[in-house]
């Protein structure tokens, strides 16, 4: 039980580090804008900015020292000897008052103190929890240093690989555990998760017959707020094809046109001009719905499309956080 203890007050002080180090990257990128707005500004305004620079500078660089200083401590907790030296460590860890790391280290205090049967029982009690490929996705997202970068590409790659799998975008459990995680507290595990649905459910509408499932799929798709979502709606609307959907007498052969209606929208909502081309190339669609529904987003927006329309419900709300 103390190694299994150890594991988990090292991997809380590891999660502290990683908190750090998203607070560096940030303003990483808050110093890259304000060295842009140095080389555009005039002459009074320079000297301002500079002094800002500079502030922002010095946080970075204590910044980069508290994520180094986070990272000894997790390493150091494998390396005392001793029970006497175990418990001087965690006295002088509590004393730091990290509420983030607080739980974890009173955990292994109660561990060190505890008698033989107590920690007996715990050792019966425990059982290692088994993770589904889909929880082993999100842990990941938690941990891995490439998942937890600055760079959104790596986890949008990781999202259409893991949507790739042989059969997972067909199982309902793994999906609704992937959903679940687009709430995540943790930014980018909120954001992985994010990824992973749309491509899930992408997969769901381009390849699976059942219409009635993949229109489901749009649905949940057009309630999505994140700017990855625009390209996979425009490939719905792009991509008209056949299937099956519940009649009376059963099963009977239709099209997707009433989830390729949801798509165009839904872009029509989120204004964009990549949505506007879309719309654009609807104008001599097979589909004569399509096409009325698409003249008329025209005329009623002929302008530049330059983001979400307001007054769209969770869009608008959504809309500050679009550069994501």
């Amino acid at each position: 039980m103390i190694g299994l203890g150890l594991r988990q007050l090292q991997d809380a002080l590891n999660r502290k580090a990683d908190d750090v180090q998203r607070e560096f990257i940030a303003l990483s990128e808050r110093i890259d804008e304000v060295g842009k707005e140095i080389l555009e500004s005039r002459d009074e305004e320079r000297k301002r900015l500079r002094e800002k620079q500079a502030t922002l500078r010095s946080e970075h660089q204590g910044l980069a020292e508290e994520t180094n200083l986070w990272r000894e401590r997790a390493r150091a907790v494998m390396q005392k000897s001793g029970r006497e030296g175990l418990r001087d460590y965690l006295n002088e860890l509590l004393e730091l008052g990290e509420e983030m790391v607080k739980p974890a280290i009173e955990h292994m205090v109660y561990i060190l103190d505890a008698p033989e049967e107590e920690i007996a029982r715990l050792q019966e009690s425990f059982e290692p929890q088994k993770l589904t490929p889909a929880g082993r996705l999100i842990e990941r997202s938690r941990t891995e240093y490439d998942l937890r970068g600055s760079d959104p590409i790596v986890r949008h790659r990781e999202a259409v690989s893991f949507a790739n799998r042989p059969g997972i975008a067909q199982d309902d459990e793994a999906l609704a555990e992937i959903e679940a995680a687009m709430v995540d507290p943790d930014p980018l595990v909120r954001e992985l998760a994010i990824l992973t649905t749309i491509q899930l459910h992408r997969f769901r509408v381009l390849r699976i017959a059942d219409l009635d499932l993949v229109h489901e799929s749009v649905q949940y798709l057009a309630r999505i707020n994140h700017l990855a979502v625009i390209h996979v709606l425009v490939e719905i609307l792009g991509t008209p094809r056949t299937g099956f959907t519940s009649g009376e007498e059963g099963a009977v052969e239709g099209d997707n046109g009433r989830s390729r209606m949801v798509a165009l929208l839904r872009l029509v909502e989120w204004h964009t001009a990549e949505a506007k081309s879309a719309v654009h190339g609807r104008k001599f669609d097979r589909d004569s719905h399509i096409v009325k529904a698409a003249e008329r987003a025209l005329e009623l927006f002929p302008g530049p499309w330059s983001g979400p329309l307001k007054g769209t419900g969770p869009l608008e709300r959504a809309s500050r956080g679009l550069g994501r």
